[in-house]
């Protein structure tokens, strides 16, 4: 049985974050709405409450049954979280004078503690709340406060029930992942032993067991998930997967013929299907950026669809869905706070008579790297850069056409090979090119053009829940820039986007 922790999330822009560095301390932990508890089953050693948008003191805030976990489970309450149980359990919370935000000092530190163990007066914490805990309830017990914040830090008396009014999951908090390996070794008694060879091997075995002699049509496209998705279930069930690599006419430059040529050597029984001129025709005076998501889902279904059909028997569709996939499409607040249409989350269309299998829906994009690794998959496959499901479609703003994405993938292999070229591709997390819907006046050989307009995409992430744009040196920015207008018919401006993610998102569509 896998040990794991429950994350409950009250809408916290750090939740993902505290699940991260959970599972950087070799412990599985899941995501789930407050609203939605899980069944509360054996294998769960811990529950951790998260922070919130919400003020424990409005109408409308966040409510739980705190007697389902009290001395039942370990708890570590976070910000919202501590001061919800602080309200609930008869003391007080009030709107601080000033909002506490940002890096403070723990000035006491209860060091006989178990969740304060090698943690020190003067260890720096990272602050976000507008109100403050001003009173607790007797059988609190005070286990760290900063010159601010009296109420840093309380546990319930005879319980393991814990709280803090810091964020220990921001890399601000200097010993935040000392205080977390805290609450999950010594208070839960986690093993910590959740790593990628256990991973495969247990998934595997899983695969095995669910699967059996059944056949399973995966849809490969040549990137890190769907790669990793494919070995794993090629490792369980062999030839009785099928993999379908689809050209919708919207990948990068020469890419349908160098994946297939890349997979040769795997052993994948895998088809190629070109389907350019049915996807671009769909497309086909489309602005709307969920339109054209839905469109290129709609005609991707119908065309795997069809080559689904073809192979006897078949069972199980078998998908790349990662664990962020499921965060963004299921909130805190129902499917209304969703940010956008992913491709691959949301189930089927009647027509399609399959089941779902999706061995990578509880990883983070980074644990797929390194489950990948772990099985032998080349470098080449395992740093690829992400690239949306849709493709360049959402690359493309406004309608998309076969002179766009010509234009699009010619500026975008300029952009992909100066960055390997200079060394930096692996140390940038994605990175891609985008047209932009407006046309510019520019001078060529003394002649006044009015053409469009390509701006350079590249961030920095782990798993792409947060991103930021990436520094790239000025004289590569230069190059890239000289060799698109030199060289691409149609393009006469480029631009580099800084944005971050929040408050923009990596893609622009």
């Amino acid at each position: 049985m896998q040990e794991k922790i429950i994350i409950l999330d009250f809408g916290s822009q750090y939740t993902q974050l505290i699940a991260r560095r959970v599972r950087e301390l070799n412990v599985y932990c899941e995501i789930h709405p407050f609203n939605n508890i899980p069944e509360l089953t054996a294998d769960i050693k811990g529950i951790i409450f998260s922070g919130s948008p919400y003020s424990v003191r409005q109408d409308d805030a966040p409510q739980i049954d705190l007697e389902m976990f009290h001395n039942k489970f370990p708890v570590l309450a976070v910000c919202y979280g501590a001061q919800y149980i602080a309200q609930h359990s008869g003391g007080d919370v009030q709107r601080s004078s000033n909002r506490e935000y940002g890096r403070s000092n723990l000035t006491f530190v209860e060091k006989k503690n178990k969740l304060l163990k090698n943690i020190s007066a003067g260890s720096q914490v990272w602050m976000s709340h507008g109100d403050t805990i001003t009173k607790v309830p007797d059988n609190f017990e005070l286990i760290a406060s900063t010159d601010s914040v009296k109420v840093a830090a309380f546990q319930i008396r005879d319980s393991q029930t814990y709280a803090i009014q810091f964020h220990p999951e921001v890399t601000h908090s200097s010993d935040g992942r000392q205080l977390l390996e805290n609450f999950l070794v010594d208070i839960c008694g986690c093993k910590q032993e959740w790593t990628p060879d256990a991973f495969v091997e247990t998934t595997i075995a899983a695969l095995q067991d669910k699967l059996g002699d059944d056949k399973v049509v995966l849809a490969l496209s040549g990137g890190v998930d769907s790669s990793v998705a494919a070995i794993l279930l090629h490792k369980a069930i062999g030839k009785n997967l099928h993999c379908i690599f689809v050209d919708n006419g919207l990948l990068r430059k020469n890419e349908y013929e160098a994946v297939l040529e890349q997979y040769k050597h795997l052993g994948l029984n895998i088809k190629g299907v070109d389907a350019k001129d049915r996807f671009l025709s769909q497309l086909a005076g489309l602005t709307d950026p969920e339109l054209k998501r839905k469109a290129i889902g709609r005609v991707f279904i119908e065309v795997f669809d069809d080559e689904a059909n073809l192979v006897k028997d078949v069972v199980w569709l078998a998908q790349g869905t990662i664990y962020p996939d499921i965060i963004e499409s299921v909130s805190v607040k129902g499917p209304s706070a969703t940010i956008k249409s992913h491709h691959n989350v949301g189930g089927l269309p009647d027509f399609m008579k399959l089941k779902i299998v999706e061995p990578l829906n509880t990883l983070f994009k980074d644990e797929v790297r390194r489950v990948g690794t772990s099985m032998g998959l080349e470098h080449f496959i395992i740093g690829r850069h992400p690239f949306p499901g849709p493709g360049l479609g959402i690359r493309i703003l406004g309608e998309v056409t076969a002179e766009k994405v010509a234009i699009l993938q010619e500026a975008d292999a300029i952009f992909i090979n100066n960055l390997k070229e200079a060394g930096l591709y692996d140390k940038v997390w994605q990175a891609g090119a985008i047209f932009l819907p407006v046309q510019s006046v520019g001078v060529m050989g003394d002649e006044r053009t009015y053409e469009n307009v390509i701006c350079l995409r590249a961030v920095e992430s782990v798993d792409g829940m947060t991103a930021d744009w990436c520094h790239l040196p000025y004289n590569v920015l230069a190059k890239i820039s000289n060799e698109i207008i030199n060289r691409v018919k149609g393009v006469n401006r480029v631009v580099y986007d800084i944005s971050s993610k929040p408050p923009a998102t990596i893609e622009w569509e």
